[in-house]
């Protein structure tokens, strides 16, 4: 049992304690009033904050109306207190109950008036509330009608919400490419490519994930996974083109991308340029595993890369000690963890 079940079991068993000492002392008409009075202080006290906190921001229409119901809750009080008018105090409790009712029903559709909640969404379409039909329509669930109605504000990203919610997620796709078009941010752009692949059509997604790297390079390289898989072998290699510009230039600032400048440099058939970075790559790794043994995974795959089987296996040797070390003093402080335990 952890700590704070039991304190609340403990609370419950005080609570209950107290509850039957009070049975005991004054019969069940004490503990009832007893209740009523507690109840109705703290909902005094609350209602008074809020009373006070809206006047002081200036608010008098909602501060009079919590001022009222404080004054309200207030008088049931003091006929809890004195055991007089119970009638009273039970229809005061009947009218809060039923106005926490109203709020969270007025509060659950915020963008209706009192009277369009009591109309059918078609009548708020034919009135050209497209706003209030399309809270009506999502509330349905018929989601391609909401869609519409967001349309016709131009209320564009609500409407890509509302197609994706109907699974029409090619009408999304869409929506996303026409408010990159309109902002000109690139986030659309990536939304576009998830929503065109939801729909099934790759081909647009790639040509929205080739946009999208047009302004955010290091995508390159999914592009021309994606134009791989698609067969496109043109747009492909254009593709591996372009993401090898951008590591070259990320690898002349941190050495670790020269491993994927090599790569890509041999996947286009650029021997020369695949062995000078794996050679850069090789400097890099081993400069790293002086500081940080792990490295030496990372030397072995350069120097395969390189064709020198021998340093490779050197490499990993080192690398296996390594990790060996590592696994044992994982189990020797696990061990004198559990020898704490007992």
């Amino acid at each position: 049992m952890n700590k704070l079940k039991a304190y609340l079991i403990g609370f419950i068993i005080v609570l209950l304690a107290i509850a039957g000492g009070i049975v005991w002392y004054g019969g069940w008409k004490l503990l009832l009033q007893v209740v009523l009075v507690i109840g109705f202080l703290g909902f005094t006290l609350m209602l008074g904050f809020f009373t006070t906190l809206t006047l002081y921001a200036e608010s008098w229409k909602y501060g009079a109306i919590l001022g009222i119901f404080a004054a309200i809750s207030a008088y049931a009080l003091y006929l809890s207190a004195t055991w007089q008018r119970l009638d009273v105090v039970a229809g005061i409790i009947v009218l809060f109950i039923a106005v926490i009712v109203f709020g969270i029903w007025y509060i659950s559709e915020p963008d209706l008036s009192l009277i369009d909640r009591f109309k059918s969404a078609e009548s708020l379409e034919k009135a050209g509330k497209y706003k209030q039909a399309a809270r009506k329509y999502e509330k349905a669930g018929n989601y391609l009608k909401a869609a519409e109605m967001y349309l016709k504000l131009n209320w564009l990203e609500s409407a890509a919400w509302a197609y994706e919610k109907a699974e029409e997620y090619g009408r999304a796709a869409e929506i996303y490419e026409q408010l990159y078009e309109k902002e000109k941010d690139t986030y659309y752009l990536k939304e576009a490519h998830e929503y065109w692949k939801k729909a099934k059509n790759m081909e647009r997604a790639a040509k929205a994930l080739e946009r999208y790297a047009e302004e955010e390079p290091w995508f390159w390289e999914d592009v021309a996974k994606l134009y791989e898989e698609l067969g496109n072998e043109e747009k492909s290699r254009e593709a591996w083109k372009r993401a090898l510009e951008y590591y070259q230039k990320e690898a002349e600032e941190e050495g670790v991308f020269w491993e994927d400048v090599g790569n890509i440099a041999r996947k286009l058939g650029m021997e020369e340029l695949a062995r000078d970075a794996y050679g850069k790559f090789l400097e890099y790794c081993l400069k790293e595993a002086e500081e940080d043994p792990m490295w030496w995974k990372h030397v072995a795959e350069a120097y395969n890369y390189l064709g020198e089987k021998e340093k490779a296996e050197e490499a990993r040797k080192k690398y296996e000690e390594y990790r060996q070390r590592i696994m044992k003093a994982n189990e020797e402080t696990s061990n004198f963890q559990e020898e704490k335990k007992e």
